[in-house]
C-alpha cells in the first residue's frame, strides 16, 4: 500500500475498557519543558536511558501500585477532567454495532508504522491519546465524589497548565467504573495515527502489554473540549476561480469587505480570501454533514485550476499571513458541531482530512505507560 494512500484504521470491538496501569510522571519543572519533548523524540534508543536517569535525579516517579488516573488540566480558562487508564484493543469490531471507538479521519499506514516502531523501541506510550464520550450520570456522580478527596498531585506545569490527579485503587470503585463504561461508545478527539499504530503493535505480540493503549477519556456533558476549525490555505489558485467553482457547484457566493466576510463565518458559510478581495460562500449543509466535507467533496474539485497545494492552520491569523492575490487564497473554515461529528462517523463515514481541532490538549509528560512493566 503506497504510504500516501489514507485508509480507516481498523475498529476496536466493545466492551469499552479503560484498565489500571503504573503511571511515570515527570517532575512539574519538565512537564511541557522543550528538552522533554525533545527527549521522546529520534533516537529512540536513548529515551529508556534518558528517563532512567531523570528517575535516579528525582525528575521522574512511578507509582508503585496500578491505578485507573482521574487527570483534571486548566489551560487558557478551560478546565478537562478525564479517565487515563489502559485502553483494550485486543478486540476487532465484525459489525457497526459491536464499535467501540470511533475514528473521524484516515490515517496514512506509513505513519502508523513509525509510531508503532517508535513506542517498540521506546518501550513507552508517551501521551495518551484522547477520546471523548458523552458519559452515562452514573459515572459523573462516581468521578464527582472521586474529586471531594484531596487530589495526589496539584501542579502547575512548564506550559502553564494547572494539574490536579486523583488514582481510583479501590476495587469497588474500579468495578463502578467498569460496568459503566462497558456499553459507551467514544470518538477519537485526538491521537488517530497513535491509536492505529497501538492497534499495529497488538498485531505483531498479541497475548502481551501490547493488547493495550495508553488513552484519556473525556466526558462532553462534564468539561467539554473546544472543537475548533482548521483554515486551509489553498495555493496556485485565486479568488476567482472559487467563486467561479462555487457559482458552478450550485452554492452562493458574494463578495464584500473583510469585517462582513469575518462576522458571516457559521455552519453554513465559509469564507475565501486572498487579503485583497473577501468572499462569503453559503453552503446548502444537509445535517448529516459539514462544511468541510463539502468544500473537499464539492468544491475544490470544482476548481479550475490547482489547487497545487492544501496547508493546514490552526488560526484564521496563520491562515491569512500565508497567502496574498499571487499565490493562493485562505479559506477560514467553521468548527463543526461535535454531535454532527458523532452522527457521521455512526454512519460509518469520515471526515477529510484536519476536519477537527479538539482543545486544550494536556502537556507531554503527565502521565506516562512503561510498557515494560507489562
Amino acid at each position: 500500500m503506497e504510504s500516501s494512500a489514507v485508509v480507516t484504521p481498523p475498529y476496536v470491538g466493545g466492551p469499552l475498557r479503560l484498565l489500571p496501569f503504573r503511571a511515570m510522571m515527570l517532575a512539574p519543572s519538565r512537564i511541557g519543558a522543550p528538552s522533554s519533548a525533545r527527549a521522546f523524540a529520534r533516537p529512540y534508543r536513548d529515551v529508556s536511558a534518558r528517563l532512567e536517569r531523570w528517575r535516579s535525579q528525582g525528575q521522574m516517579t512511578q507509582d508503585s501500585e496500578p491505578a485507573l488516573y482521574l487527570h483534571e488540566y486548566t489551560a487558557a480558562g478551560i478546565t478537562i477532567r478525564g479517565l487515563v487508564g489502559l485502553l483494550d484493543v485486543s478486540r476487532r469490531a465484525s459489525r457497526a454495532e459491536e464499535r467501540a471507538i470511533l475514528p473521524h479521519e484516515g490515517i496514512y499506514p506509513a505513519q502508523a508504522d513509525d509510531l508503532a516502531d517508535r513506542m517498540s523501541e521506546m518501550q513507552l506510550n508517551p501521551a495518551p491519546i484522547l477520546l471523548v464520550h458523552r458519559g452515562p450520570a452514573p459515572l459523573r456522580a462516581l468521578l464527582a465524589a472521586v474529586q471531594e478527596r484531596a487530589p495526589e498531585h496539584d501542579f502547575v506545569d512548564r506550559n502553564e497548565q494547572q494539574h490536579r490527579i486523583w488514582p481510583i485503587r479501590d476495587p469497588e470503585e474500579l468495578a463502578a467504573i467498569a460496568a459503566q463504561l462497558a456499553d459507551e461508545t467514544a470518538l477519537i478527539a485526538d491521537g488517530h495515527h497513535r491509536y492505529a499504530a497501538y492497534l499495529r503493535q497488538h498485531l505483531r505480540n498479541p497475548g502481551t502489554g501490547s493488547d493495550y493503549g495508553l488513552a484519556m477519556l473525556v466526558d462532553q456533558e462534564d468539561t467539554p473540549l473546544f472543537l475548533g476549525a482548521i483554515h486551509r490555505v489553498l495555493t496556485g489558485t485565486s479568488v476567482d476561480d472559487v467563486v467561479a467553482a462555487a457559482a458552478g457547484a450550485g452554492m452562493g457566493v458574494e463578495e464584500t469587505t473583510a469585517a462582513v466576510a469575518v462576522a458571516a463565518l457559521d455552519p453554513d458559510h465559509l469564507v475565501v480570501t486572498d487579503n485583497d478581495r473577501w468572499a462569503v460562500v453559503t453552503l446548502s449543509v444537509p445535517p448529516d454533514r459539514t462544511a468541510v466535507q463539502l468544500l473537499h467533496d464539492q468544491l475544490i474539485p470544482a476548481l479550475p485550476y490547482g489547487p497545487h497545494d492544501i496547508r493546514y492552520h490552526h488560526t484564521a491569523e496563520d491562515a491569512l499571513a500565508q497567502v496574498a492575490p499571487d499565490t493562493g487564497v485562505a479559506v477560514l473554515m467553521p468548527a463543526p458541531l461535535v454531535d454532527r461529528v458523532l452522527r457521521i462517523v455512526r454512519d460509518d463515514r469520515l471526515l477529510p482530512e484536519k476536519a477537527t481541532s479538539f482543545q486544550p490538549k494536556p502537556s507531554l509528560g503527565v502521565l506516562i505507560r512503561s510498557l515494560r512493566e507489562d
